[in-house]
């Protein structure tokens, strides 16, 4: 009878191949969060296998993004407005009279004239 040598390192756990990635500690930190309260309490490992999984359940379909810009997502450009008046609000001079504080923000918005005949988002005259 012929005897195998020995074998270094640990005993293989699995027949696929690696996959490995660098994490910053807060991701770990999250990753073992949402373990936590997984059925069964899974380990890391399998904790990255199951998020990776469930990522890839959702649909990347650009057909599917596009049903979904026109059922209920807000227009990039819409969204850009909503974004610049939200920080002009928050430097606004509470001082003001509304009055003011609208046409400043009208102005802020709008530009200095000078720029607003080379802007291309706004119709020539």
């Amino acid at each position: 009878m012929k005897v195998q040598p020995n074998k270094r390192g640990l005993p293989a756990t699995g027949k696929e191949p690696l996959m490995g990635f660098r994490a910053s500690p807060e991701m770990r930190a999250s990753v073992v969060r949402w373990a936590e309260y997984q059925p069964g309490m899974p380990s890391l490992s399998e904790a990255i296998r199951r998020l990776v999984e469930l990522g890839l359940t959702v649909p990347t379909n650009p057909l599917t993004d596009e049903r979904e810009d026109q059922q209920g997502r807000e227009d990039p450009k819409q969204r850009a407005r909503q974004l610049a008046s939200n920080a002009i609000d928050k430097v606004t001079d509470p001082a003001a009279s509304p009055d003011d504080q609208a046409s400043r923000k009208r102005r802020l918005i709008k530009g200095p004239e000078e720029f607003q005949k080379v802007r291309r988002d706004r119709n020539r005259k």
